[in-house]
């Protein structure tokens, strides 16, 4: 199952100046609304790591989804990653329903094992393969590039996540293949805020397993940084 013990990361401000770095890479009538997909993910992954009843864990899915659905029909109710979405993401072409699919890969942890290596590839296309898509909408570039890097960054983030170390192990391989195919080639700039979210789960993936996960020290910040000059 998923860890639902974490409730506050030590490093927490390090690792958001970090993705704050990443988001600066994106093309400027996109950085809002990438923000606002990270956002989301962070709140739908906040329900599963805090899980206790896995029934109530699926009735907040449920809520998110229904709620997201509706961002076509009416003005989105006062929750900040829903209002961030209707002003930053759907006026660029993307419809609440797309958004609504991000919740199936949540759901994919609650209804199956993360040892099951079905539960985990349904996990990381519903999750990081959809959610990479949509950026890639955003920025201005293809879903179908961007696929392996989507997989990686979400199969990086549940090898850390999950307390059966086994499943764990089988996700940071199966990250290590997707980032590696996903890291092969240079990006192209207008993509390279995508790609360096495969980059930081990347370096996530070497970090001690047992430790918080580091972030903006001077080591990463230059490789982030060499990405954005090259896209490598």
């Amino acid at each position: 199952m998923v860890n639902g013990d974490e409730t506050f990361v030590p490093g927490a401000e390090a690792r958001a100046a970090e993705r704050r770095l990443i988001l600066s890479y994106a093309p400027q009538a996109a950085r809002a609304g990438v923000a606002a997909l990270l956002e989301l993910d962070d709140t739908l992954a906040a329900v599963i790591r805090q899980m206790r009843e896995p029934m109530i864990a699926q009735m907040r899915l449920t809520w998110w989804h229904d709620a997201l659905s509706r961002l076509d029909q009416a003005p989105p109710p006062a929750q900040p990653a829903l209002t961030a979405l209707a002003a930053n993401v759907l006026p660029q072409g993307v419809v609440g329903a797309d958004l609504a699919t991000l919740v199936e890969g949540w759901e994919a942890l609650i209804e199956g094992e993360p040892a099951d290596p079905a539960v985990r590839a349904a996990y990381a296309a519903g999750r990081g393969e959809r959610l990479f898509a949509l950026a890639a909408h955003l920025c201005g570039g293809d879903a179908a590039t961007v696929a392996p890097a989507g997989r990686g960054w979400a199969l990086a983030d549940l090898s850390r996540s999950v307390t059966d170390a086994a499943a764990g192990g089988a996700a940071a391989r199966e990250a290590g293949d997707a980032l590696a195919a996903a890291l092969g080639s240079p990006w192209p700039r207008r993509l390279r805020v995508l790609g360096a979210l495969a980059r930081q789960a990347k370096m996530d993936l070497s970090a001690d397993r047992d430790l918080p996960l580091p972030g903006a020290t001077p080591g990463r910040i230059a490789r982030l940084g060499w990405h954005r000059l090259t896209g490598r």
